[in-house]
């Protein structure tokens, strides 16, 4: 039997579903570059790319060697094929134009090239975030620069998104808005084999994902949701439940998506003029439509992720996602 790979997929979605060919070239380009990331996470210490740089990035955080790396490597994998007007980066202030030597496409593609990467230097999974929509209007005139109003579309207007993690196997996984697909890196054949298909996220969970240091910080819902975890089966909510917590987006989702839970980055009140800590478009937005594909749920406390009018290129937004129960349990909290 033979198996069934990114390349061909993607060209059956094409013939079946209606997919694009723009879009199937744009996804299979992202692909590769996040093969090309995975080498370079692999090689660790052997590839000199550990450490962090003397630079910050736009949210004032101090990049990692391989952010910088990550970054590039999605910019100039990108850039030329002609199916992008823009991209907008976690890593970059403002949306990077397509050089006026190649020809420009139809679509946007935002991205966190490197999730996690605090986790770079103790060997633990961090995976590349990415989102695609479609340039509104005309904008992708060969002559027009784009600013970042062009970028700011609510999540719903999302044609695509997924992410690749990187751990003890390279994984893409995808939705093109009919469910979430996984695909594997065959190392060997240096292409992604699909390995899981109409990936489903349990509508109940008995895990949980937060960073408790920050327990003192959370409002009035979020310290009563988690108490109540904490409970156990004595509790109200009558069963008992494990902690997970990565710290790594990527990794936490994806285990979320392996075999249910809920992941939580609330709103805290050391920073009021930060209402969380998640950037909406390069991590909220693709994360929350994924799982929403796969019958989960991604709120920020009080709507529907998906729902959020952007208001800026970098903004920041609470985020609860994953088993439907859960999440709507703590969403309900905060609209009590």
């Amino acid at each position: 039997m033979s198996r069934v790979t990114l390349s061909r997929y993607l060209i059956e979605q094409t013939r079946s579903h209606n997919t694009p060919a723009d879009l199937r070239f744009l996804i299979e380009v992202v692909a590769r570059a996040c093969k090309e990331i995975s080498h370079a996470v692999s090689k660790g210490a052997l590839g000199g790319v550990l450490g962090s740089t003397e630079t910050e990035n736009v949210q004032g955080e101090v990049q990692k060697k391989l952010d910088v790396l990550s970054n590039e490597i999605l910019l100039e994998a990108n850039e030329w094929g002609g199916t992008l007007a823009a991209m907008a980066s976690e890593e970059m202030d403002e949306p990077y134009q397509i050089p006026g030597r190649y020809p420009k496409g139809a679509y946007l593609l935002t991205f966190d090239p490197l999730d996690g990467s605090s986790n770079i230097d103790v060997n633990v999974s961090v995976g590349t975030i990415f989102s695609v929509m479609r340039c509104p209007g005309e904008c992708f005139s060969q002559n027009d620069s784009l600013g970042e109003e062009a970028f700011l579309q609510p999540g719903t207007q999302q044609v695509a998104a997924g992410y690749a993690v990187y751990g003890p196997q390279t994984m893409l996984v995808l939705t093109l808005g009919e469910g979430v697909i996984g695909f594997t890196l065959d190392r060997e054949m240096g292409s992604f084999v699909l390995t899981h298909d109409n990936i489903r996220v349990p509508e109940s969970t008995a895990e949980f994902a937060i960073n408790m240091s920050n327990q003192r910080h959370w409002e009035a819902p979020v310290q009563r949701y988690v108490d109540e975890l904490l409970a156990g089966k004595e509790g109200p909510l009558g069963k008992n439940y494990n902690m997970r917590w990565i710290a790594s987006m990527v990794a936490d989702v994806h285990r979320i998506l392996t075999r249910g839970g809920v992941f939580m980055y609330p709103r805290d009140k050391r920073d009021p003029s930060k209402p969380g800590k998640l950037r909406l478009m390069y991590e909220a937005n693709p994360m929350a439509m994924i799982i929403e594909q796969a019958g989960g749920v991604a709120t920020d406390g009080t709507q529907r992720i998906l729902d959020i009018q952007p208001t800026a290129l970098h903004q920041r937004v609470p985020v609860f996602l994953g088993s439907k129960e859960e999440v709507d349990r703590v969403t309900g909290y905060h609209n009590a």
